[in-house]
């Protein structure tokens, strides 16, 4: 966040050459590390080329078990000594706060390394330093103090059989005699994940990492950390730029200690599909999942979204209803369900689903964000607008909040054309700054019927790799573009079906 404490005092690294000699490398090699393997590493809106990057960040990076051996340098690195960094990751995981996300009006200080996704994820200046420097800091922790993460790909200690998944928490046995006091906290992370807001996120984080730190062998708390970040960049403003990596390194280890776990597949089969557009990949690893643990809730949930975003609609109705037999409570997959029995035509029933879970679930914003989706849908705007404020708040999103106020004002004015108008001017201003997915304003351009520009921006999306775009056709904003053959060109190359 702006101005909060946590992100005063960092020190920043203002060119390539600079973030080179971090790491006692050239230049080309540092180049080389941020197209591979997603080196956090920043551009300068309005400029050509120049970049900047943040000492946190890159030692997070450089410490995370995928990247901390392609990334040691020739000379010896500025780490910490085992002291100071115990007594660092104590002083900043005893201090992370809700207070770290907060909304906030102030413009902010550093842009994303890409465009953002969506209203539905749109940035207004996201840092989380705290959950990046505690990360960092953790695995740091582990070497400094010879505690061995094997990062040759043969990780130590016994294979893991699940016994229990489910999205309320993710139970496993194992052969591997773990740490009682990491197990503790990796149960003290699932609870607070399974909450998904904001701050509970955040606390999701350190008792993850924390655990870690106590047991480096234990699968389970990377595949914690992992559905951390898959879920950090829809609950809260963190771009999935910076979330996805994170998510596919904790899920990829998590695989490598315990390839029986259906939770490290079901968490890698996310990131595969949705940070990485891998379609054929996930579908393995998604059905990797559920034969490794058929009662898993977690792997069926996230599956049927899956089949759902890939228009197998009935299938996907079904493996939500398997998931909620498993898990009944669920929040999550109720909400979910009410999302695909919208999208299979059964508007009544979703409807009154997701009504019942916003007045239980006031602070849940599922709910919110699917009935927003099914009002613009319906043509019913003074709806959509109620829910639209109501997901911008929950969502802690500066520029989601102009759009909305930017669109009532228009509603209120000149009717639903107004509306757009207003909306897709303040969209492009916070597209320009980097805080706005193109395909938000693509779907806008479509409602007023600019295909030409639509067909740019969803272009553009592509381009700069936006997640949303694989939800496409969901929205029923890009109808009147299913007869392009620049869409349906994009569709094929994302391997994506087109609607009847």
């Amino acid at each position: 966040m702006v101005g909060s404490t946590a992100s005063t005092n960092r020190q920043r690294l203002d060119s390539w050459k600079e973030i080179a000699v971090f790491f006692g490398r050239d230049e080309r090699t540092v180049n080389r590390w941020e197209k591979e393997l997603g080196l956090p590493v920043h551009r300068l809106p309005g400029t050509k080329g120049r970049v900047y990057a943040y000492a946190d960040e890159l030692t997070a990076w450089r410490a995370a078990p995928r990247n901390a051996r392609a990334a040691l340098p020739d000379q010896p690195a500025p780490f910490p000594s085992p002291e100071t960094a115990n007594a660092r990751f104590t002083l900043i995981a005893g201090r992370q706060t809700a207070s770290d996300l907060t909304l906030n009006s102030q413009e902010p200080t550093r842009a994303p390394a890409t465009q953002s996704p969506a209203v539905r994820h749109s940035k207004t200046g996201w840092v989380i330093p705290a959950l990046i420097v505690v990360a960092g800091f953790a695995f740091i922790l582990f070497r400094e103090s010879k505690v061995a993460l094997n990062l040759a790909g043969d990780p130590r200690g016994g294979a893991t059989a699940v016994t229990q998944g489910s999205s309320r928490g993710i139970v496993q046995a194992s052969s591997h005699a773990h740490n009682p006091e990491a197990e503790e906290l990796y149960l003290k992370g699932r609870y607070y994940w399974n909450k998904r807001t904001p701050s509970d996120l955040n606390k999701a984080v350190d008792y993850f990492v924390q655990a870690i730190v106590r047991d480096p062998n234990y699968a389970s708390a990377y595949v914690g950390l992992a559905d951390c970040y898959n879920l950090l960049r829809e609950y809260t403003v963190m771009p999935a730029s910076e979330a996805y990596p994170r998510a596919f390194a904790a899920a990829k280890k998590a695989v490598e200690l315990d390839d029986q776990s259906s939770a490290a597949h079901a968490s890698l089969a996310f990131v595969l599909f949705y940070g990485r557009w891998d379609v054929a990949s996930a579908e393995v690893e998604f059905r990797r999942a559920i034969d490794l643990d058929p009662n898993s809730a977690v792997a069926h949930h996230w599956y049927a979204n899956y089949l759902m975003t890939v228009r197998r609609l009935p299938e996907a109705l079904g493996e939500i209803e398997r998931a909620q037999s498993l898990d009944p409570a669920s929040t999550s997959i109720l909400a979910d369900k009410g999302n695909i029995l919208f999208q299979l035509g059964r508007r009544d029933e979703a409807v009154t689903l997701l009504k019942q879970m916003e007045v239980t679930e006031p602070s849940f914003r599922s709910p919110h964000l699917y009935l927003k989706v099914l009002y613009l849908a319906e043509g019913d705007y003074s709806n959509y607008l109620v829910e639209s404020r109501k997901d911008a708040l929950l969502l802690q999103d500066n520029a989601a909040l102009a759009i909305t106020t930017a669109a009532e004002k228009g509603f209120a004015a000149g009717g639903a054309n107004a509306m757009f108008e207003n909306m897709l001017q303040v969209q492009k201003k916070y597209y320009a700054q980097r805080l706005v997915s193109p395909v938000a304003v693509a779907q806008t351009c479509a409602l007023l019927g600019k295909k030409k520009e639509a067909l740019e921006y969803l272009q553009a999306a592509y381009d700069q790799h936006d997640d949303l775009l694989l939800s496409v056709e969901v929205y029923s904003g890009f109808k009147i573009l299913r007869d392009e053959p620049a869409y349906r060109d994009l569709l094929a190359r994302m391997n994506l079906p087109l609607e009847n």
